[in-house]
């Protein structure tokens, strides 16, 4: 079986396990899931909606943000880790939104990189969660369960990301995103994977290694 067609059987058996995969952050606009995923940087999606359950019910479009000045925003996202980096990355980005964009969040890598804040595993999301556009971001899950599985062999998420990009079809690059998520944070997890329980043990080379 080549690399290509175990990354396809690994999907396989990861849609069947978790159907229901995808983001769990709340939004209802583009733009308000931008938000969250600049939020959700080294904190968790469950805290992410607590805290968007109330900001976006006063704050919900890039206008409202510009209008703030960081120290304004602060306040409303203290339960982020970082909340003072982002708090000034959503202003700036909300600006630059307006001022260059009119008013709209960009659909291209490209645009949505000059954002401030915004990198490319942020990018990625907001193509393929928001515009329904070919995406696969790497953030810890992902680069974990793809180095397990010996997808890759960097450390380097933008090496990951090239790496499996070249492996999975690009229409398919959202949906593996969250499998290995979804995967990392109910098996493969980073402490005590609980490789006994995993749906996929049969292709895992980290688990034949270990066997005895």
């Amino acid at each position: 079986m080549t690399t290509q067609e175990r990354v396809g059987e690994v999907l396989h058996l990861l849609q069947q396990e978790f159907p229901q995969a995808g983001t769990r952050l709340k939004w209802h606009s583009v733009f308000e899931l931008l938000v969250a995923t600049i939020l959700s940087a080294q904190t968790t999606d469950d805290q992410v909606n607590r805290i968007t359950g109330s900001l976006f019910k006063k704050y919900n479009k890039p206008r409202d943000f510009a209008d703030l000045t960081p120290e304004q925003l602060e306040p409303w996202i203290k339960g982020c880790g970082l909340y003072r980096n982002k708090a000034r990355f959503i202003v700036e980005a909300s600006r630059v939104i307006i001022d260059r964009f009119a008013g709209q969040v960009p659909d291209t890598m490209e645009d949505l990189m000059e954002l401030p804040g915004v990198g490319r595993k942020t990018a990625n999301v907001i193509l393929s969660v928001g515009f329904d556009k070919p995406g696969l971001a790497v953030d810890t899950h992902v680069q974990r369960v793809a180095s397990r599985l010996g997808f890759t062999d960097s450390d380097n998420p933008e090496h990951t990301e090239d790496r499996l990009k070249s492996l999975i079809n690009p229409g398919d690059w959202g949906n593996a995103h969250h499998l290995f998520i979804w995967h990392g944070r109910n098996y493969c997890q980073a402490r005590k994977p609980k490789c006994p329980q995993c749906p996929i043990s049969e292709l895992c080379p980290e688990i034949k290694r270990a066997a005895p």
